[in-house]
């Protein structure tokens, strides 16, 4: 790790130890858990969001493992996040390689300020995790684009200001990830309607937008025209593999280890012993991909393996602490002391979902065996 960032560790943990006790929020790793808007905006004024970003876009300047410390920290004491984690992960990184000088400065120091939200325009309806069945279209007006179609899945749409969704502008050619392109879409334009999903556990996050003859600016286009397929499936490399993809689960491993006591019977040990060599290895994984993020490659089959293996670690932690404390999971429970049965019945619901966001695992392992060159 670079140099400082011991300090900067505790720095975070000094900032998190007093959000809690004056906020109250309820601790819980899995990035998509809580929504805090004025949490961002702390975090923001810290320096903390788009912290690798060129200062004259509000950014901080730092490297991409400082960012690994303050995301492993936000994590580990489950801290809400959900307000800023999409636009800082990955819509503000997507506008600064591909964005316009003008797009930059009119949303990135917003984002880094803990004040701008995004959702992912990507998946749609009846194409599963085929991504490259696009039928949103954009088509061409005199001064720009009129949107038509819908996306689905798309988290937190009612609670953000913008979209970057994943339109057809131009017919497939031999290959379907032809003629596909990206928009910035502002989701309080006339004809778009977010609807909301909610889910089987009873919370509303999933959203369906439909556009109908929703007008974008012609400088609401990112990047160039029919580069739509590179652009998305770098910005699904920053998605997929940073520490969010082994921690959402994190909590309950401590709440193992804590309630294993420091003599624990042997298959306990052997256990909590294997999901630490599990932890360590994919924590190292997760750094190299992000090492070569910093470099501006894009390591597409190195996060899907991250994504691939992490959701699975994840659901194995809550499996272990099911089979080896003697506990019921339950729904609900105190937002402010959250009972170990209480956060076991949330990440049970949970897991299922895991696998999905991001690309489900089946998906990936295709991404992988292609990367191989076995498929």
């Amino acid at each position: 790790m670079p140099p400082g960032t011991d300090a900067l560790r505790d720095e975070v943990r000094a900032f998190l130890a007093e959000s809690r006790a004056t906020q109250g929020w309820r601790p819980d790793s899995d990035f998509g858990s809580d929504w805090s808007a004025s949490f961002s905006r702390a975090l923001g004024a810290r320096g903390w969001i788009g912290m690798c970003w060129p200062g004259r876009y509000g950014g901080h300047e730092r490297s991409a493992l400082e960012r690994y410390v303050v995301i492993e920290e936000l994590l580990a004491a489950g801290a809400p996040v959900y307000a800023h984690w999409v636009a800082d992960r990955q819509s503000g990184p997507l506008l600064l390689r591909f964005g316009s000088e003008e797009q930059r400065r009119a949303i990135l120091p917003r984002i880094a300020a803990g004040e701008c939200y995004f959702a992912i325009g990507m998946s749609e309806p009846d194409s599963g995790s085929d991504l490259a069945s696009v039928r949103t279209r954009a088509k061409r007006t005199a001064d720009g684009w009129r949107i038509d179609g819908t996306k689905v899945w798309s988290s937190n749409a009612h609670r953000s200001q913008y979209m970057i969704a994943l339109c057809r502008t131009a017919p497939a050619g031999e290959s379907r990830h032809e003629g596909l392109s990206q928009f910035l879409i502002d989701l309080e334009a006339d004809g778009v309607q977010v609807s909301p999903i909610v889910n089987l556990a009873g919370k509303h996050d999933f959203n369906e937008c439909v556009f109908e003859d929703v007008v974008v600016p012609a400088d609401r286009l990112i990047g160039q025209e029919g580069d739509g397929w590179r652009q998305v499936t770098g910005e699904l490399a920053l998605e997929r593999s940073g520490p969010e993809r082994i921690l959402s689960t994190f909590h309950l491993f401590a709440a193992l280890v804590e309630a294993a006591g420091p003599e624990p019977e042997p298959r306990l040990a052997e256990a909590i012993g294997r999901l630490t060599a599990e932890l360590y290895a994919l924590r190292a994984m997760s750094l190299a991909v992000a090492g070569q993020l910093e470099k501006g490659e894009l390591p597409e089959v190195e996060a899907a393996i991250v994504k691939d293996m992490g959701t699975r670690f994840e659901a194995e932690v809550a499996e272990t602490l099911r089979r080896a404390v003697p506990l019921e999971p339950v729904a609900g429970g105190s937002a402010n002391a959250p009972s170990l049965e209480s956060s076991l019945g949330a990440s049970v619901l949970g897991l299922p979902s895991f696998t999905l966001r991001g690309g489900t695992n089946e998906v990936l392992r295709s991404i992988i065996a292609r990367g191989l060159g076995v498929r």
